[in-house]
């Protein structure tokens, strides 16, 4: 995938964090969150779309945009190229294209093989069994 770059396209909102940072939480807006409308983007094309559409049906909102939040840490700088690589990151393994898998028929020695262990573990549970007397 050729290096596309969305920033013109995001919407970035800062709030107050939870978590580390002491009296700081309570002053400054740490807290990123990084918004992509999928719909309206004009960098993909409307293949991608249907491809990131079904992949994120379960993260985009009613209005098609994803949300990325990141608070983790206490800059907010920091969080917003941490939120930003993110979204780069999930556009890049979505958009990946899945190797095609190629079917094996098992080798005469492996299926041989699997035949004896299924024959020797078949044997160590028969002996476990209690001897009938006549």
């Amino acid at each position: 995938m050729k290096a596309r770059d969305f920033s013109n396209e995001f919407v970035i909102k800062a709030s107050r964090s939870s978590g580390k940072g002491g009296q700081n939480v309570n002053k400054v807006a740490t807290k990123v969150e990084v918004v992509f409308n999928l719909n309206q983007s004009l960098l993909l094309n409307p293949a991608e779309k249907i491809i990131l559409t079904e992949k994120w049906k379960n993260r985009l909102s009613l209005d098609g945009s994803i949300r990325i939040v990141c608070q983790e840490d206490r800059s907010q700088l920091k969080n917003k190229q941490l939120a930003i690589k993110k979204f780069y990151d999930l556009l890049a393994r979505s958009l990946k294209k899945p190797k095609k898998r190629i079917a094996l028929k098992p080798s005469k020695t492996i299926i041989e093989e699997r035949l004896q262990e299924k024959k020797l573990l078949s044997q160590k549970k028969s002996n476990r069994k209690k001897i009938q007397p006549d």
